[in-house]
């Protein structure tokens, strides 16, 4: 059993390394700079420590991750939006989920306009990060390993990232 799952890790890690770098989309109500785009909400990094926990902050801020299998939110199917940990935006829906098996919350496809795609480099090889549109916080990564039924694109997103909105409820405003 334990031979099956490390080589099941080595496909996912192989089938990663395939993904190419995207096109950035860009937000035109940006406002502020930061590294070198523009972002609706910006802050100092002690700001953001302020306001976050620890392991938000280095997920969202210093584009760590999280252990796999430790979000509440990869059993959380209930209908609702997900929101940016950091400065509230919406980012995912719920309907738009699936069980990757990965132990990170997965999604198809991100709310239109809301998650901006970038490369990194930190694994010695190119990935396509996801981050928040709004304040350019680091969500997770995009692999081209998705259900093929819809848009055959995996968001492998750290739950630790996200806040969950159930449907029905008020979204939060921006956190400025």
């Amino acid at each position: 059993m334990i031979k099956q799952i490390v080589i099941a890790v080595i496909a996912l890690v192989a089938v990663s390394c395939g993904n190419t770098p995207k096109e950035i989309a860009l937000n035109s109500s940006n406002e502020e700079v930061q590294q070198g785009k523009k972002y609706q909400i910006t802050k100092t990094d002690a700001q953001w420590k302020e306001l976050l926990e620890p392991a938000a902050y280095n997920v969202l801020r210093e584009a760590g991750t999280e252990r796999p299998n430790t979000s509440p939110l990869n059993k959380q199917y209930a209908p609702g939006t997900l929101i940016c940990g950091a400065c509230f935006a919406p980012v995912y829906e719920n309907e738009n989920k699936f069980d990757s098996g990965t132990g990170w919350p997965s999604y198809d496809r991100a709310v239109e306009g809301q998650v901006e795609r970038d490369v990194d480099y930190k694994l010695g090889y190119a990935r396509t990060e996801l981050k928040c549109n709004t304040c350019g916080s680091h969500l997770g990564h995009e692999f081209n390993d998705g259900p093929k039924k819809t848009t055959g694109k995996r968001h492998c997103i750290n739950g630790v990232a996200l806040d969950f909105v159930p449907k029905g409820e008020a979204l939060p405003a921006l956190r400025k």
